[in-house]
């Protein structure tokens, strides 16, 4: 156990039902033993991103947990949440998936190790991570690469969509 941390996970589905998919992922976040969630992101809709192969439109969020867990232990049990939803690890990268959980940061946590690297390494290249961790987190400073302000100025954009206010979500 560590002192708590506020963390940032990026959460995506473009398989099933996204929207179900994502209210159930964040359920199960927030039943984590030592896990908390402080805040969440409006959803939003963006193109599927970095596949040759047609696949449905992306429903995204960013959260914000407030955890006493590691960050390697809070990644594992992001992941057992993802295999949970059907989630298949040894499919093609960008392939579409039943759930997506990135976790982006751990507090200012700098982690380069054979199986977790934060911040996480391409999340200054989508806006489709950037648009909902400002709307969470207006100030966050991304280790290493500066405001997500800037780093979203920085980067074309896809169309992503803000999605209205959906109920099971909000």
């Amino acid at each position: 156990m560590t002192a708590s941390v506020i963390a940032y996970l990026a959460l995506g589905s473009n398989l099933g039902d996204p929207l179900e998919q994502l209210v159930k992922a964040r359920a199960a976040i927030n039943a984590l033993s030592g896990v908390t969630i402080v805040c969440s992101s409006s959803l939003y809709q963006s193109p599927a991103w970095g596949s040759d192969e047609l696949q449905p439109d992306y429903v995204n969020a960013v959260m914000s947990v407030q955890t006493t867990l590691s960050a390697h232990d809070l990644w594992r049990a992001s992941s057992r949440v993802e295999a949970a939803q059907g989630r298949m690890r040894n499919a093609a990268r960008n392939a579409a998936r039943t759930l997506d959980i990135d976790l982006l940061m751990y507090g200012d946590a700098a982690i380069h190790t054979t199986d977790l690297t934060l911040p996480h390494p391409r999340m200054h290249e989508r806006d489709f991570v950037l648009m909902p961790l400002i709307e969470i987190a207006p100030e966050a400073v991304i280790p290493g690469r500066g405001s997500a302000r800037d780093c979203l100025q920085r980067i074309a954009h896809s169309d992503i969509q803000k999605l209205s206010h959906n109920s099971a979500w909000n």
